[in-house]
């Protein structure tokens, strides 16, 4: 092993290190790891930034874009609210919502197609009086299965069809990916909807049942202690309504003190500030004749719920809204105090600290106060997904089949090769420009720059371990551990390491290191490197055990009410069922 591999070695390792340890934004890791292998001579100049303008990066910036339109026209809306009317049934619930989704995610961005189906999810949960929990675990899965049938389903598939083109000439078609994607999604849908959303712990379902609006989670907040208040000078034990099912004291404080755990023993005082666990309605009701103040996190009053021109909004911090790794006082600068943060719930863990010191992450649900006439532009401006199901309009039917008419012309032009798939997309944008579906101001809302940088410094990183020839290294070493044993257990075992790689780090970066691994393995085994590659995209897709594998995952934790152990109850059987399901097809549609 000469110097620079040593090099490669040591920068590939810190960097999956730094990826599973998740204190880094993951964009700041790639340009880390891509300014290492810079540094190290490992690349030129040209070679380290050439990924940026890599076909694999501008097509999922295109694509992102593209469903961005897809929903301004209204076109989940209009198929959901065609089905909706069936989801009586528990079975008819689950399936449908999957479904819809898994279909949707397929030809556009897997996150934004669960972003319009959360609230329909909820909604509907509330309607039948179930918990949200038993719908919003598998549709965040179906999304992920979605984007497993084509090209442009997910970034993996897009980095898998790009880097075969390094290496061929000749990158995989839209459609290469749908006859062994499309009955994984079929496999995982059918054991979604019969058996993989009775396998959540059934205490999720009583916990988050559904009674009122904004009753997903249990929120924190803060209440003030007035003068001539009834809890002046009583032990916290001794007052009643603080201490039951429904409301809990996880914390007192007073003025900007930070917050300390309860004594049930401590006599109340006036000025104190109460840290409470419950759902705000429930606590305004019960607490309105006891003189407290309810705060916003800023430390000021709010109105009441009553007032004509304020309203409560729940909603969901995403990946990429600015508010995530941010506290409540970047929030307030940002939205020049037009909202105020009134309620948290993170994770569904009760949190023992002041909501002012609280760092926002993906996944949390805020309840805001502000302007009603501000909500979906507050939305829409800081990537925050409504759980209500306002803001959810029917597109008129001429503009859904516009928009439709678009993306299919984009699709046939790049399938056809009239013009390779990220042109076609960019003819799509124009087009959905000159015809209002993006307004000027929204072109580039929705893309997902961390994902941008993320690939554009990866692929450098890639690059490098080809060069220095570390990949065929790795390669020599799996084949000599694996020798004797039939190509299909290989196959096999590249699938299951890329599937644990993609639990636990970013699934774009997962497929960039593991492709050109795989693609040394089948040089070296002297077999064709198709069903190597497919079995990357397949495994880069599957992140399923845990919440911090894909943002989809993330994203309904919160709503979901569901626990880190949660995911791999209906995750491990699912990656299962997907490993029986895509090597036999893998080997039959792309022979070695």
């Amino acid at each position: 092993m000469d110097t620079d591999q040593v090099t490669i070695f040591i920068i590939l390792s810190a960097t999956l290190v730094l990826f599973a340890w998740g204190k880094l934004r993951y964009d700041i890791v790639a340009l880390a790891a891509m300014s290492a292998v810079l540094l190290s001579g490992l690349v030129t100049d040209e070679e380290a930034f050439a990924g940026f303008g890599h076909t694999a990066v501008i097509t999922v910036a295109a694509v992102l874009i593209i469903s961005q339109a897809l929903k301004n026209a209204g076109v989940v809306d209009v198929v959901a609210n065609y089905l909706i009317p069936h989801t009586k049934n528990a079975l008819l619930h689950v399936g449908l919502l999957t479904i819809i989704v898994t279909f949707f995610s397929a030809f556009m961005n897997n996150v934004g197609a669960l972003a319009l189906l959360l609230p329909v999810a909820i909604a509907t949960a509330k309607e039948h009086d179930r918990s949200p929990a038993m719908v919003l675990m598998p549709i965040a899965f179906g999304s992920i299965l979605g984007g497993m049938t084509t090209m442009i389903g997910t970034p993996p598939n897009i980095i898998i069809a790009s880097y075969r083109a390094d290496i061929t000439g000749e990158a995989f078609g839209m459609f290469d990916f749908s006859p062994v994607g499309f009955y994984i999604a079929l496999g995982g849908v059918i054991f979604i909807t019969l058996i993989g959303w009775r396998l959540i712990p059934r205490e999720r379902f009583k916990e988050n049942a559904p009674e009122q609006l904004f009753e997903v989670g249990e929120y924190l907040t803060e209440v003030k202690v007035l003068e001539g208040s009834t809890f002046i000078s009583q032990a916290v034990c001794k007052i009643d309504e603080l201490q039951n099912e429904d409301i809990g004291v996880v914390g007192i404080t007073r003025g900007n003190n930070r917050a300390l755990d309860t004594n049930p023993n401590y006599e109340v005082k006036q000025d104190d500030i109460l840290i409470l666990r419950g759902e705000l309605l429930t606590l305004q009701k019960k607490l309105s004749d006891a003189k407290l103040e309810f705060q916003t996190a800023s430390g000021k009053t709010f109105d009441a719920l009553t007032s004509d021109d304020l309203v409560l909004t729940e909603c969901v911090i995403s990946a990429t809204s600015p508010f995530a790794n941010r506290d409540v006082s970047y929030l307030r600068r940002r939205t020049a105090n037009a909202a105020a943060v009134i309620g948290l719930a993170h994770e569904g863990r009760m949190l023992r600290k002041r909501l002012r010191n609280h760092t926002f992450k993906a996944g949390d649900i805020l309840l805001l106060q502000c302007e009603k006439d501000y909500v979906n532009d507050m939305l829409s401006e800081f990537s925050l997904l409504p759980l209500a199901k306002r803001g959810i309009q029917i597109g008129q039917q001429r503009r859904v089949l516009a928009a439709l008419a678009i993306f299919v012309a984009a699709i046939c032009l790049g399938a056809f090769h009239v013009l390779p798939m990220a042109g076609a997309f960019i003819l799509a944008i124009l087009a959905y420009s000159i015809f209002g579906f993006l307004p000027g101001k929204d072109v580039y809302r929705d893309v997902d720059w961390p994902i941008i940088i993320l690939l554009g410094g990866m692929i450098p990183v890639g690059r490098a371990l080809e060069s220095t020839g570390a990949t065929d290294l790795i390669a020599n070493s799996i084949i000599g551990i694996t020798e004797g044993l039939p190509i299909y257990l290989i196959l096999t075992l590249i699938l299951v390491v890329t599937m644990f790689l993609s639990d636990i780090i970013n699934n774009a970066a997962t497929a960039l290191v593991m492709a050109p691994i795989s693609v040394g393995i089948a040089n070296q085994l002297g077999v064709n490197i198709d069903p190597f590659l497919m079995a990357v995209a397949v495994g880069a897709s599957c992140a399923f055990l845990t919440p911090i594998g894909h943002q989809s995952n993330t994203l309904v934790m919160g709503p979901g009410g569901y626990q880190f152990g949660d995911y791999w109850r209906m995750g491990l059987p699912l990656e299962i069922i997907i490993t029986v399901i895509s090597i036999p097809l893998i080997l039959q549609v792309w022979p070695l």
